[in-house]
């Protein structure tokens, strides 16, 4: 029986979800269900919009409704929007307990630690919530150094100047 592995690529600059993009690109074309939840991105961002030309074979999911980036936004609906974001959290771990899916891709789920919005310790969770035959891929520009041990492949992405 095939297990399933966690991976993290962090670091800042751009590359991170695109390289997760590539691993759902990759693992659909195997015939898996890919899954993709987005945070912190708002709606505006074009390039998921082409992307979603991809379901069904990737399901791309997005649970706050601004289209201003998270950081952009006002305290008030900063507050609204992190109502989203648990409902997308929560989501997640449905999926993980579940096994809805083959590779979920929590795409900017690190920032989420890294703007206080939740604890390392809720990431940590929805990694061991997951089946044992899932593939889960976490993205961000922090790793948290408390998840560190239960994440088997960290790919730490550096622009070169």
């Amino acid at each position: 029986m095939a297990t399933g592995s966690v991976q993290a690529y962090y670091g800042a600059g751009r590359g991170k979800s695109p390289a997760a993009l590539g691993r759902a690109i990759r693992a659909a074309s195997e015939g898996k269900t890919v899954f993709i939840i987005q945070f912190l991105k708002g709606k505006n961002d074009h390039k998921m919009e082409f992307l979603k030309r991809l379901e069904p074979e990737i399901k791309f999911f997005r649970f706050e409704k601004s289209d201003e980036y998270f950081n952009q936004l006002s305290g008030e609906a900063q507050l609204e929007e992190i109502k989203n974001i648990r409902n997308g959290i929560n989501f997640a771990k449905k999926v993980l307990t579940t096994g809805e899916c083959d590779l979920l891709i929590l795409d900017e789920v690190l920032g989420l630690v890294d703007h206080g919005l939740i604890e390392a310790e809720e990431v940590k969770n929805l990694i061991s919530a997951r089946l044992e035959d899932t593939d889960l891929i976490l993205t961000g520009w922090v790793l948290n150094d408390i998840l560190r041990p239960y994440i088997d492949e960290i790919y730490h992405l550096i622009p070169e100047d």
